[in-house]
């Protein structure tokens, strides 16, 4: 991914999972994609009553998205993560983890919520992507 990630000595870091203090937007279109969870087309939760599974799917879904839109994974620069039990987070990270580099990992904000749209589902995640000008391809709606 281009851009510039940044972490800077002194404040927390190194927290076992990809994410940038800062990430400082590089040169193309930036998309903000709606908060994507672990359902599938028609709506059925997959992964039910298992977060790291759930997190997979949403992250699925997201690089879906980003393919539509000529991206990937690695344009991800922003990423805002809704949870509903803390007893899932580790799950929730692991499947982070496993998907986003540690070396171009996001900024990343965690926000525990009472419930989601669908009360069996356990984790959101709304990104903020650059997809550089040359790979950025706009679908008809």
């Amino acid at each position: 991914m281009s851009g510039h990630r940044v972490n800077v000595e002194g404040v927390w870091n190194d927290v076992g999972f990809p994410m940038s203090h800062a990430v400082v937007e590089p040169e193309g279109k930036r998309v903000h994609l709606t908060g994507q969870v672990g359902w599938t087309e028609d709506f059925e939760v997959i992964g039910l009553n298992d977060a790291g599974k759930q997190t997979h799917a949403a992250i699925d879904n997201i690089e879906r998205v980003l393919a539509g839109l000529g991206g990937t994974i690695k344009d991800v620069v922003s990423t805002t993560m809704y949870y509903v039990r803390d007893d899932d987070l580790d799950a929730i990270q692991e499947a982070r983890r496993t998907r986003f580099s540690f070396s171009a990992g996001p900024a990343v904000t965690g926000v525990k919520v009472a419930a989601l749209v669908d009360k069996a589902l356990l984790v959101e995640l709304t990104v903020v992507a650059v997809i550089p000008d040359n790979q950025f391809k706009l679908q008809s709606a």
